[in-house]
């Protein structure tokens, strides 16, 4: 089992030039900005501030890169922050496609939505980018503690109908506040990190 206390910062890149060849598989974590990406990744590396919480969105315009035992975990800057100017846009665009494009040893890919609302449009592309390209993937629903019980149930049905173009996918409502979901992400990365390690 992955040690997932043993998360430490490698490295950042702010253009795909810049990113090093991967010596572990990878864990990467995508999700659009102030959608909860850096809490999931403190609460699964129980660190108050290992991926820095932004309260302004859109302020990670990096890829980076933490050492977690087994594998390293790749914090992707999140994308549909509509206040970044275009410059800045299209060098995130690259930065992402670059990474991408790259023989990465990509093992699962977390895709964070919020769970309160329909996944956006840019929410969607990305999703459909990682389906259409075979990449393994899981959907983590962030903010559940934000919803009682009954809208829980009732945005989970909507997310299986608003979702339905992309057959078997996993989803996990996670919240930030409570861990619930925590235990069981952690054991679907550890899986996804051994069943890759296994195929090598």
């Amino acid at each position: 089992m992955t040690d997932f206390n043993k998360a430490e910062f490698i490295y950042s890149a702010g253009l795909s030039s810049q990113l090093r060849e991967c010596d572990k598989p990878e864990v990467v974590f995508s999700g659009r900005s102030n959608v909860g990406k850096s809490s999931l990744i403190n609460k699964l590396t129980n660190r108050k501030s290992l991926a820095r919480v932004s309260a302004t969105p859109g302020k990670t315009a990096t890829i980076n890169f933490f050492d977690v035992d087994t594998f390293s975990l790749v914090d992707l800057p999140g994308y549909g922050y509509a206040k970044v100017s275009k410059i800045e846009k299209q060098r995130w665009a690259e930065l992402i496609e670059g990474y991408f494009a790259q023989n990465r040893s990509i093992c699962l890919v977390v895709q964070i939505v919020d769970m309160r609302h329909p996944p956006t449009k840019d929410d969607i592309d990305m999703i459909d980018f990682l389906f259409s390209n075979g990449y393994p993937f899981i959907i983590v629903l962030t903010k559940l503690d934000k919803l009682n019980k009954t809208q829980k149930e009732e945005r989970i049905e909507s997310l299986m109908y608003e979702l339905s173009d992309y057959e078997g996918t996993m989803l996990f409502p996670f919240s930030a506040v409570t861990a619930e979901g925590a235990d069981e992400i952690k054991v679907t990365i550890d899986k996804a990190v051994n069943d890759y390690m296994n195929e090598e």
